[in-house]
């Protein structure tokens, strides 16, 4: 016989601030069996006759007819406003879902487990140990405090999945920084916009307020760490306070030429170049219609480094060299004097010598192969910053003629000059790592399974 009140009533309808989020209203007498009926479809409670369902999946009005119907079969009265109804029978599919093969109630049912994990992870049960960024998407690896299985998570929001379970933790931390120890960071990964929304709605009928974004700080770093700043700015600000050069423009506004009174030195600057891509040409002539003699090219690099390229390039006739001067001893050692006055280490490997800093994320190398490759396409001078010259955040090259001057002012400026960088206070700047040293062998990371790939 049902305990339940005659005049118990539970009204859905769709959350007044929440796109896909409903509401379950109770009135009467002893709602507590209509509460726990609606908790175990995942309702939470809001206030004392108030639940909301709220889904990373955006299914909610799916549950929630589903919730009616239980709730029906127990005697409870029940009521769906129209809008509710309207969103129930609603058809409509993920937009460029990565299993495009599955039909909408198979979809359902891989969302349904990714709300699982979310549910897990954000009551506790799941605790997320590590997460990584693996090509643009998030991986993560945790462990159930119930049954202490450790699991491999990849993808976010309704595209995450269980894509591997390891049998310790100690296998678990070891094979994930093996497979993502460049973008790893401890503990769970930021809240996406759906998780931030999600959590507000659970708390409050209101529409959440703007979230305000962290006010940028700005610090002092060395050249070769600063922000590359606005590029296109310090070229006008150059044609500006330099007479002796004029701008071009050519054909498509995609780039920008500047040419000195000469004709014998010109700059190229594509102005929607992707950061490792060149952005900046400077080339030089021995006459306006010889070939060059020369040419230096650079991607986004930062600005002092730019600055000081532009100020050695306005300085009269800094940049000339005599066609058929190959490099000598001379003038090899003048290009790379600043870096042993600043004490930069020097190795040679085969052709290449190298310079780099105390902290091996900046530095120089010479190519002297290249260097007598008159007409080659090798690079003779490689000016660079980032984790390795194979992986730089930014380049400069030069031909094998580049002055000598122009090479030590580079130099300088990378060896002694100082710049800004803006960061925003909540990223974090430094990957630390889980170990102080990885293991020798490591287990590789299984991937995601065709059938529950995201």
């Amino acid at each position: 016989m049902s305990t339940t009140s005659p005049d118990l009533h539970v009204r859905f309808d769709t959350h007044p601030a929440h796109p896909s989020a409903v509401t379950a209203h109770l009135t009467g007498t002893l709602p507590d069996s209509a509460h726990a009926l609606l908790t175990g479809q995942g309702f939470e409670p809001l206030d004392e006759h108030t639940m909301v369902l709220v889904r990373i999946d955006h299914e909610e009005p799916y549950w929630a007819n589903q919730a009616d119907q239980e709730l029906t079969g127990q005697s409870i009265t029940t009521e769906i406003t129209p809008r509710l109804r309207e969103a129930i029978h609603e058809e409509w599919t993920w937009a460029e879902h990565p299993m495009s093969w599955l039909t909408r109630s198979e979809i359902r049912d891989v969302s349904n487990e990714a709300q699982q994990i979310h549910d897990d992870i954000r009551h506790g049960h799941l605790i997320i140990h590590a997460h990584a960024d693996d090509h643009g998407t998030t991986v993560a690896v945790g462990t159930y405090r119930s049954t202490g299985q450790s699991v491999y998570l990849h993808g976010e929001n309704h595209l995450r999945c269980v894509a591997g379970a390891f049998d310790s933790i100690a296998d678990a931390l070891t094979a994930f920084e093996h497979a993502h120890r460049d973008t790893l960071r401890p503990g769970p990964a930021p809240m996406t916009d759906t998780e931030h929304q999600a959590a507000h709605a659970r708390t409050s009928l209101q529409a959440a307020s703007p979230p305000t974004a962290p006010v940028p700080v700005t610090e002092e770093v060395p050249s070769y760490a600063a922000d590359p700043a606005d590029h296109d700015a310090l070229l006008n600000t150059f044609l500006s306070e330099h007479g002796d050069w004029e701008k071009w423009r050519t054909w498509s506004d995609e780039t920008t030429h500047a040419i000195h009174e000469s004709q014998t030195l010109r700059i190229e600057r594509v102005h929607e170049a992707h950061p490792r891509e060149t952005a900046w040409t400077v080339a030089a002539y021995e006459t306006p219609v010889s070939d060059r003699m020369w040419h230096l090219t650079a991607t986004g690099t930062a600005a002092p480094m730019l600055q000081a390229l532009l100020n050695h390039l306005a300085d009269g006739d800094g940049w000339d060299t005599v066609l058929g001067s190959p490099i000598d001893e001379k003038t090899f050692t003048a290009a790379t004097k600043p870096l042993a006055d600043a004490g930069w280490q020097h190795t040679v490997d085969g052709r290449w010598f190298r310079w780099t800093n105390a902290s091996q994320d900046a530095g120089v190398q010479f190519d002297a192969f290249a260097a007598q490759q008159l007409n080659g396409s090798l690079a003779t001078w490689s000016i660079w910053a980032g984790t390795t010259i194979d992986q730089p955040t930014w380049t400069i090259h030069a031909s094998p003629y580049a002055p000598a001057l122009m090479i030590a002012d580079l130099a300088e400026e990378l060896a002694h000059g100082t710049g800004t960088r803006r960061f925003s206070p909540s990223v974090h700047r430094q990957p630390p790592r889980l170990t102080a040293t990885a293991p020798a062998i490591a287990t590789t990371l299984a991937r995601p399974q065709a059938s529950r790939s995201r």
